[in-house]
Protein backbone atom coordinates (compact mmCIF):
# COMPACT_ATOMS: atom_id res chain seq x y z
CA UNK A 1 0.00 0.00 0.00
CA UNK A 2 1.22 3.26 -1.26
CA UNK A 3 1.41 6.51 1.01
CA UNK A 4 -0.92 8.21 -0.77
CA UNK A 5 -3.32 5.50 -0.69
CA UNK A 6 -3.18 5.57 3.03
CA UNK A 7 -3.53 9.26 3.35
CA UNK A 8 -6.81 8.91 1.31
CA UNK A 9 -7.92 5.92 3.33
CA UNK A 10 -7.06 7.66 7.06
CA UNK A 11 -9.36 10.81 5.48
CA UNK A 12 -12.28 8.68 4.63
CA UNK A 13 -12.14 6.99 7.58
CA UNK A 14 -12.03 10.00 9.82
CA UNK A 15 -14.67 11.10 7.72
CA UNK A 16 -16.66 8.30 9.10
CA UNK A 17 -15.96 7.96 12.14
CA UNK A 18 -16.83 11.71 12.68
CA UNK A 19 -20.48 10.83 11.10
CA UNK A 20 -21.17 8.24 13.36
CA UNK A 21 -19.67 10.41 16.16
CA UNK A 22 -22.13 13.63 15.08
CA UNK A 23 -25.25 10.51 14.47
CA UNK A 24 -24.67 9.20 17.64
CA UNK A 25 -24.85 12.47 19.46
CA UNK A 26 -27.99 13.44 17.59
CA UNK A 27 -29.92 10.73 18.11
CA UNK A 28 -28.83 10.77 22.39
CA UNK A 29 -29.75 14.25 22.39
CA UNK A 30 -33.45 14.02 20.15
CA UNK A 31 -33.84 10.44 21.88
CA UNK A 32 -32.40 10.55 25.12
CA UNK A 33 -35.45 9.31 27.26
CA UNK A 34 -36.36 6.36 24.53
CA UNK A 35 -32.31 5.05 24.65
CA UNK A 36 -32.77 5.59 28.45
CA UNK A 37 -36.14 3.17 29.30
CA UNK A 38 -34.47 0.76 26.59
CA UNK A 39 -31.49 0.56 28.49
CA UNK A 40 -33.20 0.23 32.25
CA UNK A 41 -34.68 -3.12 30.86
CA UNK A 42 -31.84 -4.83 31.46
CA UNK A 43 -29.92 -2.47 33.71
CA UNK A 44 -30.63 -0.37 36.94
CA UNK A 45 -28.96 3.27 35.92
CA UNK A 46 -29.62 6.51 36.92
CA UNK A 47 -30.50 9.11 34.49
CA UNK A 48 -27.41 11.12 35.32
CA UNK A 49 -25.09 8.23 35.61
CA UNK A 50 -27.08 7.26 32.03
CA UNK A 51 -26.07 11.12 30.48
CA UNK A 52 -22.61 10.76 32.59
CA UNK A 53 -21.30 7.27 30.41
CA UNK A 54 -22.29 8.65 27.48
CA UNK A 55 -20.63 11.57 27.58
CA UNK A 56 -17.92 9.44 28.78
CA UNK A 57 -17.35 7.51 25.88
CA UNK A 58 -18.10 9.99 23.11
CA UNK A 59 -15.03 11.86 24.66
CA UNK A 60 -13.16 8.72 24.33
CA UNK A 61 -14.78 7.83 20.84
CA UNK A 62 -13.41 11.02 19.78
CA UNK A 63 -10.09 11.23 21.47
CA UNK A 64 -9.61 7.44 19.52
CA UNK A 65 -10.45 9.22 16.68
CA UNK A 66 -7.74 11.48 17.39
CA UNK A 67 -5.25 9.52 17.68
CA UNK A 68 -5.74 6.77 15.33
CA UNK A 69 -7.03 8.50 12.37
CA UNK A 70 -6.89 12.70 12.02
CA UNK A 71 -2.80 12.59 13.88
CA UNK A 72 -1.89 10.09 11.09
CA UNK A 73 -3.37 11.29 8.31
CA UNK A 74 -1.86 15.01 9.00
CA UNK A 75 0.97 13.62 9.70
CA UNK A 76 1.08 11.77 6.80
CA UNK A 77 -0.28 14.28 4.40
CA UNK A 78 2.04 16.60 5.58
CA UNK A 79 5.09 14.38 4.64
CA UNK A 80 3.66 13.93 1.18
Amino acid sequence: MDAQLLCEVLGYSSIFNYTLLIVWFAVFTLAKHWIYNFHTRWFKIAPQDFDAIHYKLMGQYKLLIFVFNLGPFFALCMVL
